[in-house]
């Protein structure tokens, strides 16, 4: 059996010393510990906060300033003439007055009141049976335009104008105010010039319609109402 040799006490002490952290005074010596970090060690930087907000260097409440338009506009002549015809009425409504007195039947004043009274009417829906202000048919037009003129009549059908008028013929046929009848007296308008007339129709309601196609083919006659003041019946002698 071996046998242990014996340690010197020096040693042992230098241990204790180590071990239990005696002073050579023998006072206890505190230990001092070492932060731990809860942050593991190696990891990535956290990454940056995308909610936040870009500051811009423009002042709040400085107005927002713009380049002026140096570039000069040019329109092509093409797309003038298509602007053209799309915003270009077709109704003969602004030379209707001066058509009407170089070619009217009757005074000046009462040509005026008539093309003023068609001129107002123009785009009223056609009703059967009647006379305004909101719906006319053919003649309740008829039998509107020539009383707000002044030349009022009892209102009357197409076949009852017929017999109370009397027939023209030739150029007389085509001056402003003549009378013209069309599918077996079933429908009535107003001259305006020698391509057509005023009248209700049943589609488009007050309009402007040329005599050469489909009408030209209807018509039956053409007469004018008798004038009932000095006025108009020496207006008619000329």
């Amino acid at each position: 059996m071996t046998k242990l040799k014996a340690v010197p006490s020096f040693f042992v002490f230098a241990a204790a010393f180590a071990i239990y952290g005696i002073d050579v005074q023998g006072q206890d010596r505190q230990r001092v510990a070492k932060q731990v970090l809860s942050q593991p060690v190696n990891q990535p930087a956290p990454a940056a906060d995308k909610t936040k907000t870009t500051l811009s260097s423009q002042p709040i409440n400085s107005p927002i300033t713009r380049q002026p338009l140096t570039t000069d506009i040019k329109v092509s002549e093409e797309y003038k003439q298509q602007l053209v015809k799309k915003t270009a009425d077709s109704r003969p409504v602004s030379a209707m007055l001066p058509a009407a007195l170089k070619g009217s039947r009757y005074a000046s004043s009462t040509t005026a009141a008539m093309a003023n009274s068609i001129q107002s009417k123009l785009g009223i829906p056609y009703r059967y049976g009647s006379s305004g202000p909101n719906r006319y048919d053919c003649s309740g037009f008829v039998w509107a335009v020539f009383s707000e003129a002044g030349m009022g009549f009892i209102r009357q059908s197409a076949a009852g104008l017929w017999n109370a008028s009397i027939p023209v013929e030739g150029d007389e046929k085509y001056r402003f105010g003549t009378l013209v009848f069309f599918n077996g007296l079933g429908h009535i308008g107003i001259v305006a010039d020698p391509n057509g007339f005023y009248h209700a129709s049943s589609s488009k309601g007050i309009t402007y319609s040329t005599f050469k196609g489909y009408w030209e083919k209807r018509i039956v006659g053409f007469r004018k109402l008798v004038p009932q003041t000095p006025e108009l019946a020496s207006t008619e002698a000329k």
